[in-house]
């Protein structure tokens, strides 16, 4: 079975169930509410990506937390009330002072282990980088020093890459291992 986040309702504060009920695409079990009848969708949530570009090179950032070889785009939640273009242009300010000049969208991507929607822009922008205390360090790159990552924002990557003319390429398992692990 799934693991849940949400125990009890919000509602009533009842401890949350798994419950079966018919719904459009017929049974289904969510946790639900004894009490009260809640149910919690559990519905990914919308995480929001740039591939920050400043003067024809990307900028990829490493957070705090990562090992230090790992760099990747610029990522946060959407906010209630803003659109996902202004979500990534007040992303790209908090994590790394730049200004968006223009944005276009690059596609939505799987991220399941997370339970996320990648929504993946391309923005152009200006400015110095002063980055805010989630990041730890950052890198410019050219197109044809990147490479790509098997997640998410990595297919993202790609998929611009490929709009630039660039093939993409990936890190090899190993490198990708190496990366995430923060070795030599």
């Amino acid at each position: 079975m799934q693991q849940y986040e949400h125990r009890y309702c919000p509602h009533c504060a009842t401890m949350l169930a798994p419950i079966v009920q018919m719904e459009d695409g017929g049974p289904k079990e969510r946790m639900r509410c004894p009490a009260c009848g809640y149910a919690h969708w559990n519905n990914p949530t919308p995480v929001l990506a740039a591939i920050v570009e400043v003067d024809g090179r990307v900028l990829l950032a490493r957070n705090a937390a990562w090992p230090a070889k790992m760099f990747a785009l610029i990522t946060g939640f959407m906010e209630a009330g803003e659109s996902p273009e202004e979500g990534i242009a007040r992303e790209v300010k908090e994590e790394t002072n730049l200004d968006v000049l223009s944005c276009s969208i690059v596609g939505a991507y799987e991220f399941l282990r997370m339970n996320q929607v990648i929504i993946a822009y391309h923005v152009v922008a200006n400015g110095e980088v002063r980055l805010s205390p989630e990041l730890a360090d950052y890198r410019f790159y050219e197109l044809d020093q990147l490479k790509c990552w098997p997640a998410g924002t990595g297919y993202a990557l790609a998929d611009w890459l490929r709009t630039r003319g660039h093939e993409p390429v990936f890190f090899t398992a190993e490198e990708n291992a190496e990366r995430r692990r923060g070795l030599d």
